[in-house]
């Protein structure tokens, strides 16, 4: 698995803690910003991590800022992304399952460092179920266009 990796000014301090949860996994990312407690523009690093893996360059991303929120409304604007944000391990396991979710998208003023990386190694570990939920998938596939 590959993962591509970033975080506005709001989420840099969670997104090294998932680096080295990536690190402990084994799992190889590459970090794409930001690395600057000033404030930025949140959707020139979500919009690029979400291109590259709808492209397939890596299998999964993760996206951290304050709220998570509007990391996850910019990469859902890019065709082929289902970008997740979560607060739970539940929803973490269950978007996978059940969504198929291929971003996930995390608030660093709304969770700590330890639950963001309880959820992220529940996300990165869980397979999707596919069966119904396939169908569903399609369903949102299909209206992409």
């Amino acid at each position: 698995m590959k993962v591509a990796l970033a975080s506005d000014h709001g989420g840099i301090h969670i997104r090294e803690e998932i680096k080295h949860l990536l690190e402990e996994m084994k799992i190889e990312y590459d970090d794409f910003g930001c690395d600057c407690e000033d404030s930025v523009d949140y959707p020139d690093y979500a919009l690029p991590v979400a291109e590259k893996v709808a492209k397939g360059e890596y299998d999964r991303g993760i996206l951290i800022c304050g709220t998570g929120i509007g990391m996850s409304i910019s990469a859902n604007k890019v065709k082929g992304i289902r970008c997740a944000l979560v607060h739970d391990v539940f929803s973490a396991k269950a978007t996978r399952q059940h969504n198929n979710s291929n971003v996930l998208a995390m608030g660093e003023r709304v969770i700590g460092a330890g639950l963001a990386r309880e959820i992220a190694k529940t996300w990165l570990e869980t397979e999707f179920e596919g069966g119904r939920h396939q169908t569903r998938i399609t369903k949102i596939t299909n209206y992409e266009g």
